[in-house]
């Protein structure tokens, strides 16, 4: 129990952190997603200006955000290590979610650094890049930046969710086996006073 108690540590933590991280940049992806068209021209010079700014972060940053991804992935396999039924079916379903948000962020959020960066946009003409066609405007690079943010951090709430119904699921189930054995040992006790 306290490996299991450990390993959700692992998952938990992490994904806390994540979430943190998306959390600062809500303001940003908020202004970019949900403002009016008339207003967002502004809020894209922002994002932008933000995204460029994180990109250019000491190596160090990217490696200690790694180093939380791979962690939560430790935590899932100390976790589903011999599992239980329960194990499976909440963690296999945690670990479905986190391999998703890992998939956004590296398909989508990693991409979108590299191009807000580069200034690479649907601008390009075929003269210019032969691949002229596979680039998007800057306002739907910026948004779908901003989106994959917000889809990020509902998948950790979901991770989040899951762990915490595990955990209420065992608590609950405990709970149970001990009302069980307390009946189970009255009706012992009651048939040794009708000896």
């Amino acid at each position: 129990m306290a490996a299991n108690s450990f390993a959700a540590f692992l998952i938990i933590g992490p994904t806390c952190f994540f979430l943190g991280i998306l959390f600062s940049s809500f303001p940003y992806d908020y202004n970019v997603l949900w403002k009016t068209p008339e207003d967002r021209e502004f809020y894209f010079k922002i994002l932008e200006d933000h995204i460029k700014f994180l990109h250019a972060s000491p190596p160090i940053i990217s490696r200690i955000l790694h180093i939380a991804i791979g962690t939560g992935l430790l935590g899932f396999l100390m976790k589903l290590y011999k599992a239980s039924e329960a194990n499976m079916l909440f963690d296999g379903a945690s670990l479905v979610l986190y391999m998703a948000g890992i998939t956004v962020y590296v398909t989508n959020i990693v991409k979108g650094f590299r191009v807000v960066t580069a200034g690479i946009y649907g601008n390009v003409t075929p003269e210019q890049d032969k691949n002229a066609e596979d680039y998007i405007t800057r306002e739907d690079t910026l948004r779908v930046f901003a989106a994959s943010n917000t889809i990020l951090a509902l998948v950790l709430v979901g991770v989040l969710v899951l762990q915490a119904g595990q955990w209420y699921a065992l608590r609950k189930e405990e709970a149970e086996l001990k009302e069980i054995e307390d009946k189970a040992e009255e009706k012992k006790k009651q048939g040794k006073k009708k000896q």
